[in-house]
């Protein structure tokens, strides 16, 4: 998948949901710079938990392989700062957003829950990965947060949870990949249809 999506060489990616044994990997399969964030950490070795679900991916899941977050820089882009905070609730499931400051704009990549019967719960924490990425800008510069929103709303950009809202700067409209963008031996790789904007 991170080949696939990396192969148009984007200035960014943001991805969610990655286990843990993945976030090593993700330079050499991309070609770009890695600035990754754990959300949910495991007693199981990174190593072993790649193994396990190399092994039985539908069994040993994020309980076992721990869970991040990542953005992926192109190589020319310098990294100027990152940032990461929990958005969830105290007792819930964490979930995180973590941002990079780059020249002229901030960058936050969130994972919001999955709470669709208590939309009030994702709202919260798209407002905390919301003001961790203003308290990262500086006066004009550009803000952007993409990811997992968990969150339809006729007033957020994407189709479905997955969304790029932006701030401060031009930009075009919201494009979701069709399957077949997506097709790798026959198989539809991710759950999610990569969603993607040009900026600037």
């Amino acid at each position: 998948m991170v080949e696939l999506v990396s192969r148009d060489a984007p200035d960014a990616l943001c991805l969610q949901e990655l286990p843990l044994w993945a976030l090593s990997q993700l330079e050499e399969w991309s070609g770009m710079t890695a600035a990754s964030a754990v959300a949910k950490r495991t007693w199981v070795p990174r190593w072993l938990g790649g193994i396990l679900q190399r092994h039985d991916p539908k069994r040993f899941r994020s309980g076992v392989t721990g869970q991040a977050n990542a953005i992926l820089l192109a190589p020319t882009l310098v990294l100027l700062e990152r940032r990461t905070a929990a958005i969830s609730e105290r007792g819930r499931e964490r979930r995180i957003c973590h941002a990079v400051r780059l020249e002229g704009v901030v960058i936050g990549n969130v994972h919001a829950s999955n709470e669709f019967k208590r939309p009030d719960v994702p709202r919260s924490e798209l407002k905390r990965a919301h003001e961790l990425v203003e308290s990262m800008a500086s006066a004009g510069e550009a803000r952007v947060l993409a990811g997992d929103f968990n969150l339809r709303d006729p007033d957020l950009p994407g189709p479905n949870i997955d969304h790029i809202v932006v701030a401060g700067i031009d930009h075009g409209p919201l494009e979701v990949w069709p399957d077949e963008r997506r097709l790798h031996n026959g198989a539809v790789l991710s759950d999610h249809a990569p969603v993607e904007m040009r900026i600037g």
